[in-house]
């Protein structure tokens, strides 16, 4: 089945996985840390080390993610992959049931919760095509931001309040029903086809370059990648000292933290809302620089934040970010799904996780450790100022002198004043 022949519910039922999926990873994005900072009593290091694990599996998988899907049907690897993840998460409640539960498997968990993930992530972005017809790309992509900032954005608020009811431990039990509600769904689409692989094409590691060479090669795809590490680092950084900050430097209690967080998601809905209207009236390039300008200016706000007003700045600072993030996100996955050719599709869209989302630990991991010797606020200035690279980034690339993104693919640039 291809884009054009699918049926709309097939989207429909893509979408509803998805939003399942991401409504249960909201809600142990609060539980996990929380079940270590309150029952393990993990330190501000620590805490920015179990951030760091989930997002390791990049590092470790990532690259041949691009390859692996290739050789499997795309929605049978999706539900395999949902299907280990609730298996993992499983393993908190039960461990804490036999109090047996340590940080050690906690972050064994958020490690291989990060490794499935990749796989699936890999293999839900290069299904979507297969799926949506190429015009309808950038509205549908807009719509999955969306939904997956709204249940971002309830997926916290919902943790918040069950680690308070049933305590942090038990609550991950609604992340593994999320992920087998998702695994049931996507069992009802179609089977599309495994991507064409050449019968000449080289070996894997070759074929892991060739993806990544396309990566760097590309006079756009290059600098939006560099552009969403600069984005990605700060966005590791703020998971990881965010929880501390709140609990621990503002002293907010353990509920507001996940509404706290949720405010990430609603910026992120706002921007997914606005980028296929920005990127029709402005242009895509220019969207993109809009988004990751705005939102790394106001993001100021949150290590800014003192006194009364705190909670206020640092939800402002933390909602703006998401949504120019949001909007970044939108623009560049869409055109890397245009303009990458099919058989390269997985393997362009691997290459890019791989290098943007590498950053993510890393922005954890140095967050954490400033957090540790001086304060989770210097956690968050850390943050803030990698978050100001990306617009730097993509303003001083050929983006700049676009109209259009794919206007870079035809030759002459749209000079940025007409």
């Amino acid at each position: 089945m291809t884009s054009d022949t699918a049926k709309p519910s097939t989207f429909w039922l893509f979408w509803a996985a998805g939003a399942a999926g991401t409504t249960g990873g909201g809600i142990t994005a609060v539980a996990l840390p929380l079940l270590a900072i309150t029952v393990l009593n993990a330190s501000n290091f620590e805490a920015g080390l179990l951030t760091a694990a989930g997002y390791a599996a990049v590092v470790l998988v990532g690259l041949p993610a691009g390859v692996l899907v290739q050789h499997f049907p795309l929605r049978g690897l999706q539900v395999t992959m949902d299907v280990l993840r609730a298996a993992a998460v499983l393993t908190i409640p039960l461990a804490a049931w036999w109090d047996a539960l340590t940080l050690a498997q906690v972050l064994l968990v958020a490690f291989f919760v990060g490794l499935a993930s990749s796989l699936f992530d890999v293999a839900n972005v290069t299904y979507l095509p297969q799926i949506v017809p190429p015009s309808q790309l950038i509205a549908r992509n807009g719509l999955i931001s969306g939904t997956d900032a709204a249940t971002g954005l309830l997926g916290p608020s919902l943790g918040g309040l069950l680690v308070q009811a049933l305590g942090a431990a038990a609550s991950v039990l609604a992340n593994a029903a999320t992920y087998l509600v998702s695994a049931v769904l996507l069992s009802r689409l179609p089977v599309t086809p495994k991507q064409d692989v050449p019968s000449d094409e080289p070996g894997f590691f070759p074929q892991i370059w060739t993806g990544l060479r396309f990566v760097f090669d590309h006079p756009v795809i290059r600098p939006a990648v560099i552009a969403a590490s600069a984005v990605n680092f700060a966005n590791g950084a703020i998971a990881a000292v965010t929880a501390p900050f709140l609990v621990r430097s503002l002293d907010l209690p353990v509920g507001a933290v996940g509404a706290m967080l949720a405010l990430d998601g609603l910026g992120s809905i706002i921007g997914a809302a606005l980028a296929a209207r920005l990127v029709r009236r402005y242009g895509d390039a220019r969207a993109m620089i809009a988004g990751a300008l705005t939102g790394a200016v106001v993001a100021l706000a949150m290590p800014l934040a003192y006194a009364a007003v705190a909670p206020l700045l640092f939800g402002l600072g933390l909602c703006v970010f998401g949504g120019g993030v949001a909007i970044l996100s939108v623009v560049a996955r869409t055109h890397r799904q245009t303009v990458s050719p099919p058989e390269l599709l997985s393997r362009v869209m691997a290459s890019v996780r791989f290098v943007s989302w590498s950053a993510i630990p890393i922005g954890a991991l140095a967050a954490g450790a400033l957090a540790q010797l001086i304060a989770p606020r210097a956690g968050l200035a850390l943050a803030c100022a990698a978050a100001l690279l990306a617009p730097a980034v993509l303003w001083s690339s050929r983006i700049r002198r676009l109209h259009n993104l794919t206007d870079a693919e035809s030759g002459p640039v749209v000079p940025a004043g007409t």
